[in-house]
């Protein structure tokens, strides 16, 4: 995912894309802990995009000066 696209959002938008981005790294650290994680890179994409959501989100609810 692109900061863009993320930009292009609304913000009800991202904070559904971020519940279900949640319970993906929830699933993703249960199939790691149980040896079944075959996508490594997933997790890291995954802690990425949320990552870019949450600044997204609170660049937009800071106050510019």
């Amino acid at each position: 995912m692109k900061t863009g696209d993320v930009r292009a959002k609304t913000d009800d938008e991202l904070t559904e894309q971020l519940d279900t981005l949640g319970r993906e790294i929830f699933n993703l650290r249960f199939q790691r802990a149980n040896g079944q994680l075959e996508n490594t890179s997933r997790v890291r994409q995954v802690r990425r995009d949320i990552a870019r959501i949450k600044t997204v989100l609170g660049e937009r609810h800071r106050p510019a000066l």
